[in-house]
């Protein structure tokens, strides 16, 4: 079974298919035996974790390339990758992630100094240039499974109605899915999922524009995935944090311990038996 088969008969087996953002390969084992069916690598997880820079666009499709090697080596859950508008050729990078083992890729309609989606401010060029960059990125895959994603950002500048216009003019395009970014209410989902002949993607991050929706309603509103993009990483960075505080002031870890995973559970999650 290719990737994309897998990314597609995981969606076929959960409503909503529930992805894990996932920023290195120890992160992917850590969703695997939490049970999730597929994953997910953000564009603003490479640029803020592997190399500390904000969600901007300055990584490069080789710097995603990197983490998504990692992953797909070393776990074998369908795998769906941000790669923001394409860089400068979508069609090379969706032949490189998919030779790099992804299932799945989405692009986006915000220019190429683009922002976090639940920020203001956001560009979008037109809905023609948009189209251009699907077609480039279909005509990139490598076998019909394998998942081209296109996301609108304009709901937040143009409106609900633009934004699903939008939506379907990708679709004509030949976008396999359609990822709906940043919208406030259940509502505006539901006349996505009705409007759009595709599965649509519902993207709950945190912090953003868009409510906790929790998988009962975004199944009533016929949303077909539901993306949490950095929760985990997001709390794993809290955590150390408050464990570098803890050291750096108290002159031990002693006090903190006990928020910390064991060797023996780290042991047991990369499957290794240390000699005896």
């Amino acid at each position: 079974m290719t990737p994309g088969q897998k990314f597609r008969a995981a969606l076929a087996a959960e409503k909503p298919l529930q992805l894990a953002g996932t920023i290195n390969a120890y992160a992917a084992l850590l969703a695997e035996r939490a049970g999730f069916r597929a994953l997910y690598v953000s564009g603003a997880g490479v640029a803020n974790h592997s190399y500390g820079l904000p969600d901007t666009g300055q990584t490069e499709l080789a710097d995603v390339l990197i983490d998504v090697r990692r992953i797909t080596r070393r776990v074998g859950l369908p795998l769906l990758v941000d790669i923001d508008t394409g860089w400068d050729d979508p069609a090379t990078a969706v032949r490189e992630m998919a030779a790099a083992g992804a299932a799945a890729v989405h692009l986006e309609d915000q220019v190429p100094a683009k922002l976090c989606g639940h920020l203001p401010g956001k560009h979008l060029v037109p809905t023609a240039e948009m189209v251009a960059r699907v077609q480039s990125a279909v005509s990139g895959k490598p076998g019909r499974d394998f998942v081209v994603m296109a996301r609108t950002d304009a709901a937040a500048n143009e409106g609900v109605p633009a934004a699903i216009a939008r939506a379907q003019a990708y679709v004509a395009a030949g976008a396999d899915m359609i990822f709906a970014e940043a919208l406030p209410r259940l509502d505006d989902y539901r006349a996505f999922a009705a409007a759009v002949p595709v599965p649509v993607l519902a993207n709950l991050t945190e912090f953003g524009q868009t409510p906790y929706f929790t998988l009962a309603d975004l199944r009533a509103a016929g949303i077909a995935l539901a993306l949490y993009p950095l929760s985990a990483s997001r709390a794993a960075a809290a955590a150390s944090r408050e464990v570098y505080q803890a050291i750096h002031q108290d002159g031990s870890q002693k006090s903190v311990v006990a928020k910390m995973q064991t060797r023996a559970d780290l042991y047991d999650t990369l499957g290794y038996t240390p000699p005896q």
